[in-house]
């Protein structure tokens, strides 16, 4: 609750920095108000026969959504806040049969009551804008390749910190961000965004209880050209540094677009240190990650096609799994399975699935269709296939998705997916593999957008 009071007093501080009540009257009255309504119903299928354990099968009905506030800048200073809130009905007593990705897996991980709703102040913030510059500082939505908001479940993840940006010209734009805590989107609590990612191993990894994130960003883009970089550096723990880049080439009617990236991961400091010493979490290895994706896609009027392959360089002798606590999962091949949930649960950063295990390749195909020009206005469909293979699972895990989603005007949607994935595959935070042999999921998601 303090952080919570100390967010309120910043925003009635930048608000009464006014000079007369019309002046503080127009900052409201210019103020721009905005949320969404949201259901959510999911249910997640387990078989577990490879290991001879008992199926599971969890589901989870939650209503919530969010209610933001921006007010109008004065003299470029402004702040906002933003209320969300989870709110879970017709589960079952049982708490092992009721699917928490949606309601507070997060604070269960932190022993909390993963079965409970919560309500929290996800966004609350000072900013000044002045020609190219933007600063801002308090709880905010990121949403860049390696830290996310990832709102594809009830609410978005976000973090607290100071971020700014300078805008160079049209096309070129500078960013560094100070970051200190992050709030899973399954949670009501900012924690250290160290120890959110390392958990209960966080002194043990790091040779301290918490730290920093540290991001440099550069992103460009003009006509038919985009650079996008980052470099994360997360105190004690590991830097990462992404690169992508694309260019787009019409073709008459059609649509070209191809695009690449990279992804370079070490340990770093204490980390590097401590994760080389036999009997550590990753079995004595380093982190040490090289991943690569190249991305084809093609758009027709109301049809898009995908082709995307990724590679997650192997080496036995380090920690070579994609690291990614905070929600980013920036491989052009992933997909809407448990690849965006799980590794951002508190204390789970070191464990990874699917293509982002070191020595997977991915190889992806989608198509997407609107069927506004058969008459049916708002109705769209996507199917998708991802085929992961890795010397070190048994079997190559497959995902199938398929979307259906209807959307009127700006305000409603409605989703409904289904996802099955063969011999769905995780690794341990020493490498340990193990494969499901099929996750079955699937979800109802109607929103109102105001």
């Amino acid at each position: 609750m303090k952080k919570i009071s100390l967010s309120a007093l910043m925003i009635s501080t930048a608000l009464l920095a006014t000079s007369d009540v019309t002046t503080l009257s127009e900052v409201f009255s210019e103020a721009q108000v905005s949320g969404n309504v949201k259901y959510y119903y999911i249910q997640t299928d387990k078989d577990k026969s490879y290991s001879n354990q008992a199926n599971t099968s969890a589901y989870a009905n939650s209503i919530g959504g969010q209610l933001g506030i921006k007010t109008a800048q004065f003299y470029g200073l402004s702040a906002g806040a933003t209320f969300m809130t989870t709110n879970p009905f017709l589960i079952s007593n049982n708490p092992a049969k009721v699917d928490t990705s949606i309601i507070a897996k997060d604070n269960g991980a932190r022993g909390g009551d993963a079965t409970k709703g919560f309500s929290v102040l996800g966004e609350a913030y000072i900013a000044y804008a002045y020609e190219g510059l933007d600063v801002s500082y308090g709880r905010r939505v990121v949403k860049t390749p390696l830290m996310h908001a990832k709102e594809v479940r009830m609410l978005p993840s976000t973090f607290n910190g100071f971020y700014s940006s300078y805008k160079l010209n049209s096309s070129s734009k500078f960013g560094f961000d100070y970051i200190t805590e992050f709030k899973q989107r399954t949670s009501d609590e900012f924690v250290n965004i160290i120890k959110h990612a390392l958990g209960d191993n966080t002194i043990a990894v790091t040779g301290s209880d918490g730290g920093a994130m540290y991001m440099a960003n550069y992103n460009y883009k003009s006509g038919d050209y985009k650079l996008n970089a980052y470099d994360c550096y997360a105190q004690d723990f590991i830097n990462s540094v992404y690169v992508d880049g694309g260019v787009k080439l019409p073709l008459s009617e059609v649509k070209l677009a191809l695009d690449a990236q990279y992804i370079n991961q070490k340990s770093i400091g204490n980390a590097d240190t401590n994760l080389a010493k036999v009997g550590s979490l990753t079995a004595g290895k380093k982190i040490s990650v090289n991943a690569m994706a190249l991305k084809i896609s093609t758009a027709y009027k109301g049809a898009k096609f995908t082709i995307a392959y990724s590679k997650v360089l192997k080496s036995d002798s380090k920690h070579d799994s994609l690291v990614l606590p905070w929600d980013g999962t920036p491989l052009f091949t992933n997909m809407i399975t448990s690849n965006d949930l799980f590794q951002s649960i508190y204390g789970g950063a070191l464990k990874a699935d699917s293509v982002y295990i070191g020595g997977s390749q991915g190889l992806k195909f989608a198509y997407s269709q609107k069927y506004d020009s058969l008459g049916l206005k708002g109705f769209s469909s996507t199917l998708a296939f991802l085929n992961t293979s890795n010397s070190r699972f048994v079997k190559d895990q497959r995902d199938y998705n398929l979307v259906l989603g209807y959307k009127y005007a700006k305000h409603f949607s409605l989703a409904l997916k289904g996802i099955w994935v063969q011999n769905n595959t995780g690794a341990a935070t020493d490498g340990t593999i193990s494969q499901l042999k099929l996750l079955s999921q699937y979800r109802v998601i109607a929103n109102y957008k105001f």
